[in-house]
């Protein structure tokens, strides 16, 4: 039996800069986003339309951070040329010892619904780097399916796709 934990999702703001960079010195997150720089410092103290950076607390402990965006919206263009009415969400578990005992699962799980509560809503992308294999195993028992190799950056990335089909079948009680 999996145990479930109570995780709260709550919006990331400027007062959690020092764990939020510290979480970035990690060599575990280092890994799984080598080439970017989140510029928390400043983001922390901005909130558009077409973005959510969450903390993911347990027990009142940040455990891992999810960032929710609208990628047809998004202001740099990341994603590039994208269809309308998608979500692409990152997620991170800040401490290496927390890694391995279901929480992202259970995190990133509670980020999906979030993002299919908007009825609009027909998939959510994701892009583990090609190297980061268990990522990529995590999002397929999710649901996610493999829909093409695409390199962000100097990082070689493999995306996957969520459909809001595919997850309801999935959530059928």
């Amino acid at each position: 039996m999996v145990k479930t934990y109570n995780f709260q999702l709550r919006t990331a703001n400027i007062n959690d800069l020092e764990i939020l960079i510290y979480w970035d010195t990690q060599p575990h997150v280092i890994d799984s986003d080598p080439d970017d720089d989140w510029n928390w410092k400043y983001e922390l103290k901005r909130f558009p339309h077409w973005r959510e950076q969450l903390i993911a607390e347990l027990e009142g402990n940040p455990l891992g951070l999810i960032q929710i965006i609208d990628p047809a919206k998004e202001e740099s263009h990341y994603w590039g040329e994208v269809e309308q009415d998608l979500r692409a969400i990152d997620i991170w578990i800040g401490e290496k010892e927390n890694l391995g005992k279901g929480y992202g699962t259970q995190i990133m799980q509670l980020a999906i619904n979030k993002c299919f509560a908007t009825k609009e809503v027909k998939a959510i992308l994701v892009d583990p780097l090609e190297t980061n294999i268990k990522a990529i195993r995590f999002y397929e028992k999710l649901g996610f399916k493999f829909i093409e190799k695409k390199n962000f950056g100097k990082s070689n990335c493999l995306v996957y796709k969520l459909k809001r089909k595919t997850w309801e079948k999935s959530t059928v009680i």
